[in-house]
This record gives C-alpha cells, structure tokens and sequence, in this order.
C-alpha cells in the first residue's frame, strides 16, 4: 500500500485500533504490518489464513468494509494484494 504522506500518522493511529479486530477474526492466524525500507510511504500487511476461505470471508465482512472505506482514500496509487504458499509447506 502506497500512502500520502499526510496520511499515515492517521493511517497508523487507525491500525493501531484495528488490528487486534483482524487478529481475531475466525481463521486469522497472524498479522503485521511492514514498512520498504527505502520508502517510508509503502506499508505491507502480512497475514497468515486456516483456509482461503477465511480470507474471503474476512475479505467480504463487515469489518473489512470498514477499514477498506477508511483506508482507501489514504493511498497514493492503487494497493496490490497477493495469495502466496509457503514454500516450506511445500518442500
């Protein structure tokens, strides 16, 4: 996620109080957030889901209608989301 620079102290206060809603959110096994280290405006949330289908669920909730209409205004380009395996579930 890229933000405008104005936006992120609100954007932090915002996560502040919304990851533990995340973090318990049924199938939600892991979230944090991350931060490129060349560019202080991009923010990485790092998840880890029992099933697809609790992402999807998290993805059509309440809660994560939320947070996106809040969030959303914030960005400076258009987010990009990825659904990766583990490679070492693999090997």
């Amino acid at each position: 996620m890229e933000f405008q620079q104005e936006c992120i102290p609100e954007f932090l206060n915002n996560f502040e109080v919304i990851k533990e809603k995340i973090r318990h959110f049924p199938g939600c096994r892991h979230l944090e957030l991350l931060r490129d280290k060349n560019d202080d405006t991009i923010f990485f949330t790092y998840s880890k889901w029992e099933k697809d289908s609790d992402l999807e669920n998290y993805r059509k909730s309440e809660l994560f209608g939320g947070i996106w209409a809040t969030t959303k205004p914030m960005f400076r380009s258009k987010a990009q989301a990825w659904s990766v395996d583990s490679m070492f579930d693999v090997l």
